[in-house]
């Protein structure tokens, strides 16, 4: 093969991996049958693996540095519901300092669980079929935030909560937690019921992965250029 051969067929690739970035990452509008035409199926679903492999390390890394959850005004996991309708009348009777260090240590437990998460979404990724591919790029602005829930929000679940109970054991969070539990229920401020912390805390966790892998989905959708941009670069850096 001469050098004109090979660069005519280098050329023609990144023009593909061009058309699927802008004519399918861009969602259902654009990606129609004739963006679907220029490309293989098998191709489609690799550029589209490309895509959001780089989406879930995006938002694992957030996630996972420290102050990931509790620098973030929208994903800071709160005191458990029981709790923090009586978090301000016992701020009254000093137990402030319980109230923020609880708060502390259930949003580093979660930022810790992070390490377990992106194995299991990079393991789901690769298991994804051309027709859960086809499904995300025809689907709705949250399509592959569901696909990822639906795949693999059980092993997330099974594999972050024991990180979350030993960062809890370490924090002696439950002693935190049943102090302030206690005061509660002194003051008749919440019942008698028990709240599963670590549960909690890992059900947290997971709705504030999911919304920033939403939050990547979204940014991919709306400016598949760079998204082209990034799997060009993925894809034939090796070349």
């Amino acid at each position: 093969m001469d050098n004109r051969t090979a660069g005519a067929r280098k050329q023609g690739r990144v023009a593909f991996i061009a058309a699927l970035a802008v004519g399918l990452l861009a969602g259902p509008g654009l990606a129609g049958a004739g963006a679907l035409d220029l490309i293989s199926n098998k191709d489609a679903a690799g550029g589209l693996r490309a895509a959001l492999g780089r989406g879930i390390d995006a938002a694992v890394a957030r996630l996972g540095a420290p102050g990931g959850f509790l620098d973030n005004d929208k994903l800071r996991i709160p005191l458990p519901p029981a709790l923090e309708k009586a978090d301000k009348a016992l701020r009254m009777v000093g137990m402030s300092g319980e109230a923020d260090e609880l708060k502390v240590a259930m949003n580093h437990a979660a930022e810790s669980a992070m390490s377990e998460a992106k194995p299991i979404l990079a393991s789901s990724l690769r298991k994804m079929s051309i027709s859960d591919a086809k499904g995300i790029l025809t689907g709705g602005d949250d399509a592959a935030t569901q696909y990822f829930r639906r795949t693999s929000a059980d092993s997330l679940r099974e594999k972050m909560k024991p990180i979350v109970s030993r960062a809890t054991a370490k924090a002696k969070l439950g002693a935190i937690y049943d102090r302030y539990a206690g005061k509660a229920a002194e003051f008749g401020l919440v019942s008698g019921d028990a709240v599963h912390l670590d549960d909690y805390v890992t059900s947290k966790a997971l709705d504030g992965l999911f919304s920033v892998i939403a939050d990547e989905e979204h940014s991919i959708r709306q400016d598949p250029v760079a998204a082209g941009s990034a799997i060009i670069k993925k894809v034939f850096s090796s070349l």
